[in-house]
């Protein structure tokens, strides 16, 4: 932690901090848009951590043996950027590059640079990951600390608290986060301004060791840093007094700068000039303190062959999930799952009965446990989050950048639709497909058997990027054998002849009860082709362009959510540039409380309706 004697350590650290400024300021004038300000605040915090408190190897950002810094307010990425420059990874003339189209320095971190685990911007976001990665640590047993920097303003979220709450009681010793306190938002003051009382008495509250510093000065930096990784059982939080601007005279402490780069010219040259009298021209330099190495992951065994399941079973597609998540959690260390006090009902308990250690409680703070997923992802882990499938509304922001993160969560909503039954339509998740489906880089899977749903969350385990598994509460009869295969992008067709006169397309619940209407309709003569999508996006395109060339592109959709965004605009989707007519049944109004029966015969998506679909069409 040491470079040289105390007073030139400390010397060199407030050099930084003012080259961090200055670099902030060129790049943001440059680009003509972007934070100074709000990296002026930052910059002893920054320069504290980076080049003296963290362990980590400057020429391997990602190396996985280095400390980690996550910069949740992220729209002081400049500040970021030039930390790296300063570290040497980064050259500094392509910090003047900061915003512009074919840079990888975008207004706020994006996870394609190496030092950038999860992209932030959405205020409130980053302590959850930082929690994730805490405990990825914790579970691999190894010696990374973990630092995260909000900004005052977005501690109004209330998913910093959902996260400080996990923390505490984790006891993440290994998280230390930092507020920098600089008293202005956007628009106005924050809501407590420069009172570093209540600051401290709400994160004390929470269970978390809180530290007051003047956050420009070096000494108490150091200082608060060195307790919290000396406090074990504890997180820690550095609450830094600063001020908005600082070291710009005409700008520090100034409301309506925030956001508002200086000018080329007068302003720019005024701030960069005084910030540049403030240089000790001591030119001390810097060494890095290396992690120490990491051990090798531990390879992963094969995954069970099948579910075991035989046809005929009754088994809800939730439990299928509960069941794999365990078979998937004794053959690879790196599945973990996250759970928001609904486990009996989730499921996700299978796997803390094998596996404790790598089972998270989140209580009920769907945001967190989201985010936390996020962290967990960053550090190699597979994490499946599950919850009721309405609840992921919540937390639909973190799913969002999880999607811009490119992360590698699984997210398992149950209870979907209105099959839950007497609980009422509070519970019912109707929209979820449209959410997931609307992020580009979203795999989505409806299996709507045991079989298809054991398989459905091997897929999402083997599977980069973000995934939604769409799961139900009734129990379902076992239609696949277990040794049927099942894969991302494709669907099954369940029921086919050679005179089908319509295609009916569905998955889930609603899947048993196209069945009963083919089987109806086929006492009448009519035959139709059965398809269970099982994958909604990526979609099955070619299946369905043969289905519409058996069927004259007549098609009923029929699915256990609303119309929008769902199955059936999936289907119209990728038929658009074929002629086709789609008849789309769904549920188009508030839904009720009652049977599960009886409320897919009410709002429209039971056999009975289907019949009369497939009758109009054809």
């Amino acid at each position: 932690m040491s470079n040289g004697t105390d007073k030139s350590l400390v010397t060199l650290l407030n050099d930084k901090a003012n080259l961090l400024r200055i670099h902030s300021i060129r790049a943001t004038t440059e680009a003509g848009s972007g934070h100074p300000t709000s990296c002026a605040s930052a910059a002893e915090i920054v320069s504290a951590l980076f080049f003296s408190v963290m362990r980590y190897d400057p020429n391997d950002p990602a190396n996985h043996a280095n400390d980690v810094f996550v910069l949740s307010k992220g729209h002081a990425a400049p500040l970021l950027y030039a930390a790296w420059a300063e570290a040497g990874f980064i050259p500094k003339e392509e910090l003047l590059n900061l915003r512009k189209i074919d840079s990888d320095l975008e207004g706020h971190p994006p996870t394609k640079l190496p030092f950038v685990d999860l992209a932030t911007g959405s205020l409130g976001q980053g302590l959850s990951a930082g929690v994730g990665m805490a405990l990825a640590s914790r579970v691999d047993a190894t010696g990374e600390r973990f630092y995260v920097l909000l900004g005052d303003g977005e501690s109004a979220e209330g998913s910093v608290w959902e996260a400080a709450s996990m923390a505490a009681d984790q006891k993440l010793g290994n998280l230390c986060a930092t507020i920098d306190v600089n008293r202005l938002g956007q628009s106005e003051p924050t809501m407590l301004e420069h009172d570093m009382d209540a600051y401290s008495r709400r994160w004390e509250a929470f269970g978390w060791q809180a530290l007051v510093v003047d956050g420009h000065n070096i000494e108490e930096l150091l200082a608060a840093y060195k307790k919290a990784s000396e406090t074990a059982d504890q997180p820690t939080v550095v609450l830094a007094r600063t001020f908005k601007g600082r070291g710009i005279d005409f700008a520090e402490d100034k409301e309506g700068w925030h956001g508002k780069p200086f000018s080329k010219g007068e302003q720019a040259d005024q701030a960069i000039a005084a910030i540049e009298g403030r240089l000790s021209g001591e030119n001390i330099a810097w060494t890095p303190t290396l992690p120490s190495p990491r051990a090798g992951d531990v390879p992963k065994e094969n995954f069970p062959p099948g579910p075991g399941y035989t046809i005929g079973d009754k088994v809800a597609t939730r439990q299928a999930f509960g069941d794999a998540l365990a078979a998937l959690a004794k053959a690879d260390p790196r599945v973990v799952a996250l759970d928001a006090d609904v486990k009996n009902s989730t499921f996700t308990q299978n796997l803390e009965k094998v596996s404790p250690s790598r089972f998270f409680q989140g209580f009920i703070a769907e945001q967190n446990m989201v985010g936390a997923a996020m962290g967990l992802a960053a550090r190699g882990k597979i994490p499946f989050a599950a919850t009721f499938a309405c609840f992921l509304t919540r937390a639909y922001d973190f799913m969002r950048m999880a999607a811009i993160s490119s992360s590698n969560i699984k997210l398992v909503g149950t209870h979907a639709g209105i099959s839950i039954g007497e609980d009422g339509p509070s519970q019912m998740g109707l929209e979820d497909l449209a959410m997931t489906c609307a992020e580009p880089n979203y795999t989505v899977l409806y299996p709507s058997d045991g079989t298809s749903a054991w398989r459905a969350i091997q897929l999402a385990a083997a599977t980069d990027g973000p995934v939604y598994v769409r799961t139900s509460r009734p129990n379902t009869a076992v239609i696949y054998d277990a040794g049927e295969t099942f894969e991302v992008g494709k669907c099954k067709v369940v029921r086919k002849s050679d005179n089908d006169q319509v295609t009916i397309v569905t998955a889930g619940v609603t899947l048993f009860e196209a069945l009963k209407a083919h089987d109806e309709l086929a006492k009448e003569g009519i035959a139709v082709r059965v398809i269970d999508l099982f994958s909604i996006q990526p979609i099955d395109r070619d299946a369905l362009i043969e289905a519409a060339s058996a069927t004259s592109g007549r098609f009923v959709t029929v699915e256990d959510h609303y119309p929008h965004g769902g199955l059936g605009d999936a289907v119209l989707s990728a038929l658009a540039t074929e002629r086709v007519q789609v008849h789309k049944l769904a549920v188009r109004s508030i839904a009720h409380s009652g049977g599960s029966d009886e409320l897919l015969d009410r709002f429209g998506i039971s056999a009975r309706h289907i019949v009369d679909a497939v009758k109009k069409a054809s």
